[in-house]
């Protein structure tokens, strides 16, 4: 993470959430989503995500039905067992691990369960896709943990 802009970027992230939430509030949609695959792929060419992993180490993704279905016929489990022993239901109904770090998550930061991982960890930070501008108390969020939503946030505010 050499980039100039992305050092500090949690404390900037923190000082910026006001902006980021107005600049939410009143993007030009058409804008932003032919803007969001060249930031995205920008802000993956500067952020390795091995070196980080703070979505995996401090927040869970939601695992649906066919993710549950997925993996747990991947780990050889009944889908009973694996939601027992790494999930549950949290205030939104949504399935979600039982602790931090995801107990996928190896200590060398690779996703044990990757090639059959929920299509929330597929997708996130979904700086790609409508979800950014869709979901903004979630592209907020994220944006305080995750170093990609922060850098296509600044670079969004900045070409404005």
């Amino acid at each position: 993470m050499s980039d100039e802009l992305l050092y500090n970027w949690e404390k900037k992230a923190a000082e910026h959430q006001k902006q980021y939430g107005q600049f939410l509030k009143r993007a030009n949609k058409n804008k932003v989503l032919k803007q969001l695959p060249d930031l995205h792929e920008e802000a993956f060419e500067k952020v390795d995500c091995l070196q980080c992993a703070n979505c995996c180490k401090n927040y869970s993704p939601r695992f649906k039905t066919p993710d549950i279905k997925r993996i747990s016929k991947h780990l050889r489990m009944k889908e009973s067992d694996f939601i027992d022993k790494y999930l549950y239901l949290d205030n939104e109904g949504d399935y979600v691990v039982k602790s931090k770090p995801c107990p996928f998550l190896g200590a060398d930061n690779y996703c044990g369960i990757y090639d059959v991982r929920p299509s929330d960890c597929e997708r996130f930070p979904y700086t790609d896709e409508d979800v950014i501008l869709k979901r903004p108390q979630l592209t907020l969020k994220n944006s305080t943990f995750c170093p990609i939503t922060y850098f296509v946030l600044e670079k969004l505010l900045q070409e404005k």
